[in-house]
C-alpha cells in the first residue's frame, strides 16, 4: 500500500501534467478540426443555455479558488487573513460555486443522457467526460462537512496546499497526504486524472477559452481603403455590401 500510495501522489501527478500539455500540444497540431466543444446548441438550447452559464460561473470559480488558495504561500496571505479565516472563506465560497456548478453540470448531463437526438449525435467520450466531472464535483462537495469543521484546526488544508505547492517545486511528498480523509485523497486522485484524459476530450476548447485573452493586449489593426488608378473620364466603381 505504501508504494501504491508513494506511486499515485508523487509519480502519477508528473504522468497526467505530460500527458495533459503534450497531447494538448499534439492534438492542436495534428487535429485541429475537432479542437471544438461540439455544441448541441441546434437540438435543445433553453436546457443548455441555463445549465452551460451555471456549470461555467461555477467551474471557473472553482478552478482559480483552487488554484490560487492551494498554490499561494502561506505566508503571503496571513498577515490578511488567519489560516481558519481563509478556510472558512473557501467552505463558503466554495459550497456556493460548487452548489451552482453542480445544478448546472446536471442538466447538462440530464440533457445529454435523456433526449434522443443529443444521445445519438454525442460522442462516447462526452458523456464519459460529464459523468467523471459529475463524480468529481460529487465528491468535492461531499468534503464541505469536513472542511468546515477544519475551520477551528487547519492543519489539513495546510498540509494539502504544502503537497500542492511542492509537486510544482517538483518536490513531491506523498507523506503529507498520507491520513488524510478518504474523499479528500480521492477528489486528488480524480483531479489528476481529469488532467490526464484532458487531451483526449472536448476539454481541449478550454485552451481557446484562455487564448481569446490575448486579444485585450493585441495590437491595432489599421484597415484603409484601396484606392483604384482610374483613367481620366472614367467614374470610380463603388464597392457593394
Amino acid at each position: 500500500m505504501n508504494t501504491l500510495h508513494n506511486f499515485i501522489f508523487n509519480v502519477y501527478p508528473y504522468i497526467c501534467l505530460a500527458v495533459f500539455l503534450m497531447g494538448s500540444l499534439a492534438r492542436f497540431d495534428r487535429d485541429q478540426y475537432t479542437w471544438k466543444s461540439d455544441s448541441s446548441q441546434l437540438l435543445r438550447q433553453g436546457q443548455l443555455r441555463g445549465g452551460s452559464n451555471l456549470f461555467h460561473a461555477g467551474i471557473l470559480f472553482l478552478f482559480f479558488g483552487h488554484l490560487f488558495g492551494q498554490l499561494t504561500p502561506h505566508g503571503l496571505y496571513e498577515i490578511f487573513v488567519t489560516a481558519s479565516q481563509k478556510q472558512l472563506i473557501a467552505v463558503v465560497a466554495g459550497g456556493v460555486a460548487g452548489g451552482l456548478c453542480f445544478i448546472g453540470l446536471t442538466m447538462l448531463l440530464h440533457r445529454r443522457l435523456f433526449d434522443p437526438r443529443i444521445r445519438l449525435t454525442s460522442h462516447r467520450t462526452d458523456i464519459a467526460i460529464l459523468i467523471i466531472l459529475w463524480v468529481q464535483l460529487v465528491i468535492g462537495l461531499s468534503t464541505l462537512p469536513a472542511s468546515l469543521h477544519h475551520v477551528s484546526d487547519p492543519q489539513t488544508m495546510l498540509r494539502l496546499a504544502e503537497y500542492l505547492q511542492g509537486i510544482v517545486l517538483m518536490q513531491p511528498n506523498a507523506a503529507l497526504v498520507a491520513g488524510i480523509e478518504w474523499h479528500f485523497q480521492a477528489h486528488m486522485l480524480l483531479g489528476m486524472t481529469i488532467f490526464l484524459l484532458f487531451p483526449f476530450s472536448r476539454l481541449v476548447h478550454v485552451w481557446s477559452g484562455f487564448g481569446t485573452l490575448a486579444y485585450l493586449v493585441r495590437p491595432y489593426q489599421m484597415v484603409r481603403a484601396r484606392r483604384l488608378n482610374v483613367p481620366a473620364g472614367q467614374s470610380q466603381p463603388r464597392r457593394v455590401g
